[in-house]
């Protein structure tokens, strides 16, 4: 017995879910009965009709619904009130030790602050100059093309304190300033095509401004804890970075009143210039952990500071393989000059101001270290197709079981395994003996001295390979195959848009 759609009237449905379906596909416009009798039943005049399907007589169709649901819909149970969470503290955390100081205090010790008591403007002579100023610098204009808006008939008439682009450098950098770029020249092992030259500000100063920055006052963390769902301490909510284990076991193992600085670290190469120079550029960041995630991923609120920018030298080597083992070998070298001060700080800690003022015993392990995927397999020194978290390869990557983490005494041992076979200045002799172990040729880490720090914890999963192509390559082929692709296609064309939202065909 076949069935039919009782709004277009086609038949040949085998089962009521294939009637079901059939009203469902927005193509078929049977979807809109539900809406055609509602707008029918607006032009009718009021009252009860016969056999309205949307009138329901209370005595012949009183349902009723196990034994939650009555016989009205005023019986129906109100949803008891969740428990609050409950949060247990580390005991003895994140003590303050006198007052420090403020981003103002800081301001004010600039040699030109005398200046501003009478010129709160200075070096620029009133707000209107100010503006001017600032748009300017803040534009991406080129000094000639600065040189050229200041040359302008109109612009001249002006009252500005400055008329060039090196006047207005000039200006600018009387302003009180950051932390300092410094530059250093590398001698390398190898010959490269141009001079290596690594640029670099003080991390433990980035790190010291962005602890005292006045907008962080309210979306700062210093306290390790632990939060759960209910009073039984049975499930752990794990939200910033401060509910997890990692930051806990840290701060049992500092001195009793210390303040843990988790800090973060980021970097990418990017491609500034392909057919003109073919120029790359190798920036580090640096942020705190501490900050909370909702302001820390906004980019508006300047949570990261470049702290660094790494040399991408080309080496002079015939051997292509061993070429990248030099820039790996480089990579390194720079990251241990750069982060000396963050790691003599997490060994020995430091006195640091908060937003409001107050000085701070801190230390600062590494907490997370965002790159992708053959980055963090560079920087935890294991070679290609390795995981650079655990001591699985690429033909153990589809285990069911979770394999033993990769921690930086068992790599550090593997390294000092191959140094006693081969000499780390014979490159390829070395470079041969560290595929044994599946490692890339580093003999020396950044990571090797800084305390409570470990790549099997701070490398952390990125959206590209972790999340993207984990779904696509795996969770969406699983999928298809077990329910099909139509049942696939199917269900994702009975999916309502979400208002909002735009969509896109493909």
């Amino acid at each position: 017995m076949s069935l039919q759609c009782p709004s277009c009237g086609k038949d040949g449905f085998k089962t009521d879910t294939a009637v079901a379906r059939h009203m469902s596909q927005p193509r078929s416009g049977c979807n809109s009965w539900l809406d055609e009798l509602i707008r029918l039943r607006s032009h009718l005049p009021p009252g009860p009709l016969k056999d309205d399907p949307m009138e329901s007589n209370e005595e012949e169709d009183d349902v009723h619904f196990g034994d939650t649901y009555n016989s009205g819909w005023d019986e129906i149970p109100v949803e008891e009130e969740m428990p609050a969470e409950v949060t247990d503290y580390f005991p003895g955390a994140a003590k303050t030790y006198g007052m420090g100081y403020m981003f103002l205090s800081l301001f004010n010790t600039d040699e030109n602050s005398v200046y501003r008591k009478t010129n709160l403007y200075y070096p620029f002579s009133c707000k209107q100059d100010w503006e001017i100023a600032s748009w300017l610098l803040r534009s991406g204009l080129s000094m000639g093309k600065i040189d050229s808006f200041l040359s302008l008939e109109m612009i001249r008439d002006l009252p500005l304190s400055f008329r060039s682009a090196k006047e207005l450098r000039g200006r600018a950098e009387m302003l009180p300033s950051g932390p300092r770029w410094m530059s250093r020249v590398l001698d390398t092992s190898h010959p490269t095509k141009s001079p290596v030259i690594l640029y670099w500000r003080d991390p433990l100063e980035c790190i010291s401004a962005i602890l005292n920055h006045p907008l962080f006052h309210d979306q700062l963390d210093f306290t390790p804890r632990k939060v759960y769902s209910t009073v039984q301490k049975l499930c752990r909510v794990y939200t910033e970075w401060m509910t997890g284990d990692d930051a806990w076991n840290m701060q049992s193992l500092l001195p009793q009143g210390a303040t843990l600085l988790g800090t973060i670290l980021s970097s990418d190469k990017t491609n500034i210039s392909v057919l003109t120079g073919d120029r790359v550029a190798h920036p580090l960041l640096v942020s705190l952990a501490n900050i909370r995630m909702n302001t820390r991923l906004k980019s508006s609120k300047n949570s990261f500071m470049l702290t660094a920018l790494l040399p991408v030298p080309k080496f002079l080597h015939k051997n292509k393989r061993l070429r990248g083992v030099l820039a790996d070998r480089l990579v390194h070298q720079c990251l241990d000059i750069v982060l000396k001060p963050l790691k003599e700080a997490a060994l020995h800690g430091t006195m640091l101001s908060d937003p409001v003022g107050q000085s701070r015993y801190c230390f600062t392990p590494l907490a997370s270290y965002i790159v992708d995927t053959p980055e963090a397999m560079m920087l935890a020194c294991v070679g290609g197709k390795t995981s650079p978290v655990t001591m699985a390869m690429y033909k153990q990557f589809g285990d069911s079981f979770r394999h033993e983490p990769r921690t930086a005494s068992t790599t550090l041992a593997q390294i000092s395994v191959v140094r006693t076979r081969a000499d780390p200045s014979d490159l390829q002799a070395f470079f041969r003996e560290a595929q044994k172990f599946r490692l890339n040729g580093v003999f020396e880490p950044f990571w090797w001295d800084w305390v409570l720090t470990d790549p099997s914890h701070f490398f952390t999963p990125e959206t590209l390979h972790v999340l993207h192509k984990e779904f696509w390559d795996h969770d969406a082929k699983w999928l298809i195959f077990a329910v099909g692709e139509s049942e696939i296609d199917f269900r994702f064309s009975v999916l309502q848009p979400v208002t909002g939202v735009e969509t896109t065909k493909q």
